[in-house]
């Protein structure tokens, strides 16, 4: 039989040769672990195996797949009841991840009030399979300790405007003339706060003078204060300076999107990886976390595309930092539906995931024929499997937008499975998140696109 010379299987074999190429399916299909039903105690026995790592972090290929959320839910319910996990660390912005986070541990009456996760897009975090795990969440909370409660807690950068609003509410209360001094040096952005990108533009385009003296003061003042013992050091304090933080990083981050998608993308993660390094020495030296982010984020940078060009992310960040107690595990899918929207700010739709194509790590999965599956190399004793992921593939990454006539270049991007993650978490055909409506009275905030496409 005659081969057949296709554009796809050329670049299969200029970066993988027909022979390894050939060995790939026949290992995965030896080394695939069933996945059994989410609510089976086999299931959760499966990822036994990672509970004593400090950090696990696990991905999605997609925000807006419901099987994603629900078994990322499931795992973590299981490193939790079994493993001592005490954060939920969710790629969600601080502010709002806070009210999830004092309805969990029995702070709030209730999460879901009118205006969290209300901007672009809502569907991410404002959808059923969140809420479901919070309620869970808080079910089992309530039978502990108020100091031994899991957090649930947001990692990202884009809550400038929400984040200044709760550092002056801290303020208020515990010290009024600071909370005059913070109004004064927050005021730089106060134009800008609904629409941050504006400042950035007017910073590296026009000229305008940058905010970053000012808030960069406010956190150190309220860091010098509590450290003098002026302002006590509880969860109001914590909380506060940590919007602090978010402020001086949004700051940076959207003067960093001028300079380009490198300096921009590395900022955030960099916020993110800090941000989870504060919640674990806030939490005390035996603190363990699970991360909730996109595989983009999750698996290490530096074995893909993304780290050739000079990206890092968290997941990098956590391997250099945690070594072998931070895990890094991946999802991923062949086809069905997703929830995304064809630009950014735009309403959401329920689309057809194309099916993956032949010169993807995902139609390696395919074709070994396991539905659903864990594959994992961390194992040393799995040699044979990191060697076949040991070359280069296209994966696919689809964030809030999803343009399948430009799946290519939209959505692929090369990288070296066996570097990029320990494990990889496979369901052949998905089905879209229940986004969760919104008032229709709701203001949306308007936020920038993120790199790439808003993942």
């Amino acid at each position: 039989m005659t081969a057949v010379n296709t554009p796809a299987q050329r670049l299969l074999d200029k970066h993988y040769g027909a022979a390894d190429r050939a060995a790939i399916v026949p290992v995965l299909r030896q080394f695939a672990e069933p996945l059994p039903a989410l609510d089976a105690v086999a299931f959760g026995e499966l990822f036994d195996r990672y509970g004593e790592a400090r950090v696990v972090l696990i991905g999605e290929a997609s925000h807006g797949t419901s099987d994603f959320y629900r078994t990322r839910a499931a795992i973590t319910q299981r490193l939790i009841e079994r493993h001592g996990f005490t954060i939920v660390a969710v790629e969600a912005d601080w502010p709002d991840a806070g009210h999830v986070d004092r309805y969990v541990r029995g702070l709030a009456p209730s999460a879901w009030t009118r205006h969290i996760f209300s901007r672009f897009p809502t569907w991410m975090w404002r959808n059923a399979e969140v809420k479901a795990f919070a309620h869970w969440l808080h079910r089992y909370n309530h039978q502990r300790a108020s100091e031994d409660r899991v957090e649930f807690r947001g990692l990202d950068v884009y809550s400038m405007r929400n984040s200044i609003h709760e550092v002056l509410h801290y303020l208020d209360k515990v010290d009024p003339p600071l909370a005059v001094e913070a109004r004064r040096r927050y005021g730089c952005l106060t134009p800008w706060q609904d629409d941050p990108a504006l400042y950035g533009h007017f910073v590296e385009r026009n000229g305008l003078m940058p905010c970053e003296p000012q808030v960069v003061e406010q956190l150190n003042v309220m860091l010098a204060k509590q450290l003098a013992g002026l302002i006590q050091d509880d969860e109001g304090f914590f909380n506060a300076a940590q919007n602090a933080r978010v402020v001086r990083a949004a700051e940076q981050y959207y003067r960093a999107v001028y300079r380009g998608s490198t300096a921009s993308w590395n900022l955030r993660d960099r916020h993110m990886f800090d941000t989870l390094r504060a919640l674990l020495e806030h939490r005390g030296p035996h603190a363990k976390a699970v991360v909730w982010a996109h595989n983009s984020h999750i698996g290490n940078a530096a074995a893909t595309e993304m780290g050739w060009k000079g990206q890092f992310n968290i997941g990098q960040l956590c391997r250099s930092a945690y070594g072998r107690n931070a895990v890094l595990i991946g999802m991923s899918t062949d086809r069905g539906q997703v929830a995304a929207a064809d630009d950014w700010d735009a309403d959401m739709l329920i689309k057809e995931v194309r099916p993956s194509r032949p010169d993807s790590w995902e139609h390696q999965f395919l074709k070994a024929g396991v539905p659903a599956s864990l594959t994992d190399w961390r194992d040393p004793q799995r040699s044979e499997l990191r060697t076949a992921l040991s070359n280069t593939l296209l994966e696919r990454a689809i964030g809030v937008i999803y343009r399948p006539d430009t799946e290519r270049d939209s959505h692929y991007f090369e990288a070296v499975l066996a570097e990029q993650f320990d494990a990889m978490i496979w369901i052949e055909q998905t089905q879209a998140v229940k986004a969760l409506a919104l008032p229709k009275s709701e203001h949306l905030e308007p936020e920038d696109e993120t790199f790439p496409f808003g993942v």
